[in-house]
């Protein structure tokens, strides 16, 4: 196993015959990812981050100060993933497949052995595939197995995702995660996400710019007792079909 420079945790094999998460890098996976992403924001319509005008300007992100910037490279509670799709052929990116996406672990924390998956991010050529189901299911077996078994034995792991975002909830809820309640007003969006122009549904707030887009997220979570008892073998399902 390798360990980061500043993340908390090791990383080692995270695959299965479909699917495999590799460390992101920017410089290997970055040009590749901007190209089929850059013509989709829709992509990131419930996300704080993206969408991004150049390749330069994606790439920077991963280089920003860890106080502004959940996936820096600088920040130790992430940690980025690149997900190759093993069942495409080789590529330039990896001779085991073809870049299918991101996946994160975020607000990681060693002293309550918990992480977050977030950042999802499946490029458009692999969405509605085995990719996702495999990618998250993949992630919390490395997060929740015990040592023994290869895996990292944390305790808890969260998702938080938009009210607005159907298919990410619907996914939380097929690998097993049980929903905790709804953050409103959780985020804003300043002057952006203009391809969201809904929002959390509800007028702003006074004093507002009328361009600011708020989000109100479901908060989800996974703790070990309940992957013992029920969202393991959920998880097994959803990657074998």
């Amino acid at each position: 196993m390798a360990r980061s420079s500043t993340f908390p945790f090791p990383i080692g094999d995270i695959s299965n015959h479909r699917v495999k998460l590799v460390p992101f890098d920017p410089d290997h996976h970055g040009g590749t990812f901007f190209r089929l992403s850059s013509s989709h924001p829709e992509l990131y319509t419930h996300m704080p981050m993206g969408p991004w005008s150049s390749e330069d300007e994606f790439k920077a992100e991963f280089y920003e100060s860890p106080e502004t910037h959940l996936l820096s490279f600088s920040n130790p509670a992430s940690f980025a993933f690149a997900i190759i799709d093993k069942s495409r052929s080789a590529s330039a990116e990896d001779p085991e497949g073809e870049l299918a996406g991101t996946l994160s672990f975020v607000r990681t924390s060693e002293t309550h052995l918990c992480t977050e998956i977030g950042f999802i991010i499946i490029l458009p050529p692999y969405q509605h595939t085995h990719v996702a189901r495999n990618a998250v299911g993949l992630a919390l077996r490395y997060i929740l197995e015990s040592p023994e078994k290869g895996g990292l034995g944390l305790r808890r792991v969260h998702w938080r995702t938009s009210t607005k975002n159907i298919a990410s909830a619907k996914l939380a809820e097929k690998m097993g995660f049980e929903k905790i309640g709804i953050v409103p007003w959780h985020m804003r969006f300043v002057k952006g996400k203009l391809h969201a122009k809904t929002g959390n549904g509800r007028s702003l707030p006074p004093g507002s710019d009328p361009q600011d887009v708020w989000r109100d997220s479901i908060d989800y979570s996974l703790s070990w007792d309940w992957w013992e008892r029920f969202a393991r073998e959920e998880t097994q399902k959803q990657i074998a079909l």
